[in-house]
């Protein structure tokens, strides 16, 4: 752990505001791992979500010689780096990015990671961790109660196992924080009869043109789409195909709305992706509207992962996180604080070609309601 002269610099630079009790930590580079680095600076300053997560680890501290898995290499970095005794410095996620490397191997190459993709994986996986210690409370729970009676259950009632009925899935407190739902509604135009699918997510990835806004990207998202000529849609009423209307809307929006903006497309007539740097603005605070459930959910930014780079095989992630109104910068091992207006400059760019390759790519917004969790 080094102090270096940008942690005494932040620290000079905040002073007698620096907050209490928080830490600004850059983290080590292990060869092109700035996808995993940003993602982790995002996830930390997520205070909801980094709060269960040190709750979690001193609720679990396990064995030594216990098999670690993703959930607790992270609680153990997030409550390496909150313990510190200085304030900034650098933390090398060593066990971290190597129990990454070793639980899939799409991240064991030195190559350029996607950022976005990581943080996918290690949502699912965190609470595939937890679903499973679940069910294992449950299954032990259920033996120890069965053996303490010496009655042998056959075909009797039995407690649910976790995350086992389709009815009431098991909510861990990742879901808490990060899952929203959605309902697809299909609408046969000759019957009028809709028919509504819930599904749902963890973030939104959302389709993306030159000068817009993520307001005009939500709207879009969830605009009308005609079924009709081979796309017609089976309607159960009519028992036939016929010609309908389909919209996707967000139902429940979640505590934490991480949006993915599309930047990397697949261009047929080059055979590649290719990045897309248009200017697309993202407010530092958002209202989502026309949600089923709590209408004009309001939203403030706090967290921007940007992709640094003319395309997408190759480049640099760093991301902006907001911590008790300061606006922080953090590329790997350096951590500065930043003016607020600085954010707008990720926008994106206006023009096609232009000098200006930081874009934000991965966007952070918490609820500005605590729904009771």
């Amino acid at each position: 752990m080094v102090m270096g002269a940008a942690g005494s610099k932040l620290e000079k630079a905040l002073g007698e505001q620096f907050p209490e009790g928080e830490r600004y930590f850059g983290l080590e580079n292990f060869g092109n791992t700035c996808y995993c680095n940003s993602v982790l600076q995002a996830l930390y300053f997520c205070v909801p979500f980094r709060e269960k997560l040190l709750e979690y680890y001193s609720n679990n501290k396990t064995p030594l010689d216990a098999e670690d898995n993703l959930l607790t290499c992270l609680a153990d970095l997030f409550t390496q780096i909150s313990s510190q005794k200085k304030k900034t410095g650098i933390i090398a996620p060593k066990r971290f990015v190597q129990k990454v490397k070793k639980q899939n191997e799409l991240f064991r190459s030195y190559m350029h990671q996607d950022a976005h993709e990581f943080l996918n994986f290690l949502l699912n996986e965190l609470v595939d961790i937890l679903e499973k210690e679940s069910s294992n409370s449950v299954k032990n729970s259920l033996a120890a109660s069965s053996a303490s009676q010496s009655v042998k259950i056959v075909n009797g009632p039995q407690l649910p196992l976790a995350n086992s009925g389709k009815n009431e899935p098991l909510v861990t407190w990742v879901h808490k924080n990060f899952q929203g739902t959605l309902t697809n509604e299909t609408r046969c135009l000759r019957c009028e009869t809709v028919t509504a699918r819930d599904e749902t997510f963890l973030d939104l990835s959302l389709d993306i043109e030159q000068n817009s806004s993520i307001t005009s990207c939500l709207k879009n998202f969830s605009s009308t789409e005609t079924l009709n000529a081979e796309d017609k849609f089976f309607c159960d009423k009519c028992c036939s195909l016929q010609e309908a209307q389909k919209r996707m809307k967000i139902k429940k929006p979640p505590h934490i709305l991480v949006i993915h903006l599309k930047r990397f497309k697949y261009m047929e007539q080059l055979s590649r992706h290719k990045k897309l740097s248009y200017r697309v603005v993202f407010p530092l605070d958002l209202k989502l509207t026309d949600t089923v459930v709590d209408p004009d959910t309001e939203y403030s930014l706090f967290a921007v992962v940007v992709h640094v780079g003319s395309g997408p095989n190759h480049g640099h992630y760093v991301s902006l996180v907001k911590s008790h109104n300061h606006w922080l910068f953090f590329d790997d091992e350096n951590v500065e604080i930043i003016d607020e207006s600085i954010v707008q400059t990720f926008f994106g760019s206006a023009q096609e070609y232009s000098s200006n390759t930081d874009h934000g790519y991965i966007l952070f917004y918490e609820s500005l309601v605590r729904d009771g969790q």
